[in-house]
């Protein structure tokens, strides 16, 4: 079937611009790279890292919804857990799941909120997140739908999973008696649209983690195993009669899961086996957030596991580190010195991407600043200055960050970013430094981090402090001048989430209602084409396609009716393109040819609105 394209209704909306988290440098001992005799059997052992053409599944990563997670969200939706902050309105996934449970039985629905209540996290300081987090692990312990086979009862189950488990058999009967099943479907592929919209990022993220380490993910381990010889099974003699060794090979997975119901913000890590699962609101940008950290963890666990000898060795030393840190904060992390070693070394590598990636930024600046300063020593001690001060807050920043990490039990984060900034551009993966890495710490340098970065950590909360106090100090922001248009911009960005999920029926009917308030205004109209036009590409009959694309063309007529071309441009100018394709793709030529005239005879030549319309003409010309 032809394809045509489509702008999206978010351009004409305002538009968030996502801020990164900004870490600066530490100091690290300096390591040198390996000798030029050793180099080609280093690159040998493993491969350089992937190049920019390869995709997700490349580097070891599938982004899919999952049914057991949409189903158990949706459940505890309807038991009563609400992420939605106070004062916002519900995200309008959240609005569509409660609309086709308004029906739900009321006895079950009671008993559902019974269990959450009396099971939930007390104490003022829990979140929303916290809450919702056993039930999250809980979804990952259950087999699929509809059985959902809950897992034996046992002390070995991720943490919380023992204490919701029992809510497994009411998601069984919310399942059978909601109808849910009839929806899940559709909410399914809600979800994989907008795991659609994660894919660019997520490439982006995964290549930096490659890039940095110099490494490729493992998605194959090959292990050692011991089984009974099936030539003397073959025989009919008894299987403890003859052992034999063979190699076996387990894939391994890190899949990126969408979640609509997720309380803002929240990321969920989860580690099943060899597959690990990251599970983001669908507004989540993975470069900044702790996706990252939870792919970084997928590329150093088997990495961590193949040096398990050397690990091994320091086993006394990392423990009694651990000790240490736990009589000094009265917590327990567990004896398990290879998770302190990963944890320590995803730590590391977080910070000092970051670091990395902001001492470059702020060294070009200066250099530019320098520049501009020309001959004026008071300007270039200016900006020298700012640097140094900019640099020192962001050395603090990053202290602090390993502090955090130091004191949750990844008691070597401080001796990995030191060992990782020594071989940065080195060249070489860094599966060839981890032994000199777990070889090279001092139990005693180690035990003094906690005096040393305790200045740092205070001067970063006092910063945050300040911070805080001129936002409270700030006056509030005005109310908008026209409510009844913010009304409309805030409807019209709902319409826009419920198209990127593909949810084409609500977000009709939600524009239909809105024509009904808005019936002058052009945005209106030009939603309803956009969601017409965007429907048809879903649309298999051919005949049902072009009946869309009709519909979508008389709104996109309603839409330049309505408009001024001097306070609705834009709306114009996406008006007309989009009708022009459209049209080419019903091969009504001329009609097509006369869009784009339009809006090239309305634009200058450097108007990209200008520049797509000739771009078009030229398809049309080579069809």
């Amino acid at each position: 079937m032809k394809k045509f394209l489509t702008l999206p209704m978010a351009a004409l909306l305002c538009a968030q611009a996502a801020a990164a988290r900004q870490q600066p440098q530490t100091r690290s001992t300096q390591r040198q790279p390996p000798p030029a005799a050793a180099q080609q059997q280093q690159q040998q052992q493993r491969p350089a890292p992937p190049p920019a053409t390869l995709g997700l599944g490349d580097v070891g990563i599938e982004i899919a919804p999952d049914p057991r997670l949409i189903t158990l969200m949706a459940a505890l939706d309807a038991a009563g857990w609400d992420p939605t902050p106070a004062g916002s309105p519900p995200s309008v996934f959240r609005e569509l799941v409660r609309k086709d449970q308004s029906g739900l039985d009321a006895s079950l629905r009671r008993r559902m909120q019974d269990f959450y209540a009396r099971n939930a996290l007390k104490g003022a300081g829990v979140t929303a997140a916290e809450q919702a987090a056993r039930y999250v692990s809980l979804a990952y312990a259950l087999g699929p739908p509809p059985a959902f086979d809950a897992p034996p009862r046992s002390d070995d189950l991720p943490g919380g999973v023992l204490d919701v488990l029992d809510f497994t058999p009411l998601v069984r009967e919310f399942y059978r008696q909601s109808g849910f099943d009839s929806k899940l479907a559709s909410y399914v592929q809600m979800h994989r649209a907008a795991g659609d919209k994660l894919r660019p990022a997520t490439l982006d993220m995964a290549r930096a983690v490659l890039a940095y380490l110099n490494t490729r993910p493992e998605t194959f381990i090959s292990e050692r195993v011991t089984v009974a010889d099936p030539a003397a099974q073959a025989a009919g003699k008894k299987k403890e009669e003859r052992k034999v060794s063979v190699v076996r090979e387990r894939e391994r997975h890190f899949r990126l899961v969408p979640d609509l119901l997720a309380a803002p913000g929240a990321i969920n890590f989860r580690a099943v086996g060899d597959d690990y699962y990251a599970v983001v609101p669908a507004d989540t940008d993975p470069r900044l957030s702790d996706t990252r950290r939870a792919y970084l963890q997928f590329i150093v666990d088997p990495l961590v596991s193949r040096f398990s000898r050397e690990v091994g060795a320091r086993r006394p030393e990392i423990k009694q580190l651990l000790e240490a840190e736990q009589a000094r904060r009265g917590a327990s992390f567990g004896p398990d010195v290879f998770l302190v070693v990963a944890r320590s070394l995803v730590a590391a590598a977080d910070v000092r991407m970051d670091a990395s990636a902001r001492l470059r930024a702020l060294q070009l600046e200066t250099s530019r600043r320098l520049q501009a300063a020309g001959a004026d020593p008071a300007a270039k001690e200016a900006a020298l200055k700012d640097s140094r001060e900019r640099q020192a807050a962001a050395d603090d920043a990053a202290a602090a960050e390993l502090a955090e990490a130091y004191e949750r039990g990844a008691v070597l984060a401080f001796h990995f970013a030191e060992q990782l900034r020594g071989v940065e551009g080195a060249g070489f993966d860094v599966v060839n430094f981890i032994p000199d890495m777990v070889a090279a710490f001092d139990p005693a340098r180690e035990l003094k981090r906690p005096a040393e970065y305790a200045a740092a950590v205070e001067r970063v909360r006092e910063s945050r402090r300040r911070a805080l106090a001129e936002r409270r100090a700030a006056p509030p922001e005005a109310a908008p001048a026209d409510p009844r248009r913010a009304a409309l911009v805030k409807s019209l960005g709902d319409v826009n989430d419920l198209l990127r999920v593909r949810n084409y029926e609500e977000a009709e009917a939600r524009l239909v209602a809105l024509r009904g308030e808005y019936r002058d205004e052009p945005l209106v109209y030009f939603a309803l084409g956009q969601t017409a036009s965007a429907s048809a590409q879903e649309a298999i009959d051919e005949a049902l396609q072009t009946e869309r694309l009709n519909a979508a063309l008389g709104h996109f007529r309603q839409a330049l009716l309505f408009a001024t071309p001097e306070t609705d441009r834009s709306v114009v100018m996406r008006a007309r393109l989009s009708s022009g394709r459209i049209l080419a793709h019903l091969e009504r030529r001329d009609e097509a040819l006369r869009e784009f005239d339009a809006v090239i005879a309305a634009s200058q030549p450097s108007d990209r609105f200008h520049q797509e319309a000739l771009a078009e003409k030229k398809k049309l010309g080579a069809q």
